[in-house]
């Protein structure tokens, strides 16, 4: 017989009751707003700055959303 696999996805993001890549699956996001709302949850938990690391990088990923809509660039 075959043994079913078992894989283990580790609990990354998740502090509070939601996984962020749960709540940006349910609001069906697009990559980039995606992505800044992750950095934007987990500001102030991953890096020792106080958060000022991922709100700059939450900011890029915003920006590269607005270009991808304002000029129809898809990267």
């Amino acid at each position: 017989t075959h043994r079913p696999y078992t894989i283990y996805i580790p609990q990354i993001g998740k502090y509070h009751k939601y996984e962020a890549r749960k709540v940006v699956e349910d609001f069906e996001l697009s990559y980039n707003v995606g992505t800044c709302v992750t950095y934007c949850l987990r500001s102030k938990r991953k890096h020792s700055d106080g958060g000022i690391q991922d709100i700059k990088k939450a900011i890029a990923h915003l920006e590269f959303e607005l270009e991808r809509l304002e000029y129809g660039k898809t990267k």
